[in-house]
């Protein structure tokens, strides 16, 4: 098993390697406006799995997954040469799902601000089902019996 370490930055190595490699020297039709993403190989060195995102439609996704699958051996080679470890890895396309989660999340987020505005319209108008505070509050002259009992004795007597 190899150096955690090193299996990172041959990682790196690979990715940029492979995007080089698909921007100068494939010259696949199929392919579209892939992006590679990330790359990550196992602990033995042996695999290595390239995750990319295509800019486009269904069929272009598609079409650049058949171009990558078939631009496989060359890419392998050109990590091969550029590398120069023993045992190259083999080479596995992946195709990424962080752009299609971003696009929930901010799907998920643009239909919560919404269903805010809503209740904020609906808030706008209302009143309440009862009192504005619905907690009891003493009246004015409980409020000054309770301050000095002795004063609201005195208050009475003088009354009378």
């Amino acid at each position: 098993m190899a150096d955690p370490a090193r299996a990172r930055r041959l990682a790196v190595r690979i990715r940029e390697i492979v995007a080089s490699t698909l921007e100068h020297q494939v010259k696949d039709p199929r392919l579209g406006m892939v992006t590679i993403t990330d790359a990550k190989v196992t602990g033995d060195l042996r695999e290595a799995s390239v995750y990319y995102t295509v800019y486009g439609d269904d069929a272009e996704v598609t079409g650049s997954a058949i171009a990558l699958e078939s631009a496989r051996g060359v890419l392998r080679s050109a990590v091969g040469k550029q590398t120069g470890i023993k045992f190259v890895p083999t080479l596995t396309f992946v195709s990424d799902a962080i752009p299609k989660t971003a696009q929930d999340i901010e799907d998920a987020l643009a239909r919560a601000r919404e269903i805010d505005a809503e209740v904020a319209a609906k808030r706008h108008g209302a009143a309440y089902a009862g009192d504005a505070d619905p907690y009891r509050q003493p009246r004015a002259d409980e409020a000054e019996e309770a301050d000095d009992p002795d004063e609201a004795d005195r208050v009475t007597e003088n009354a009378e």
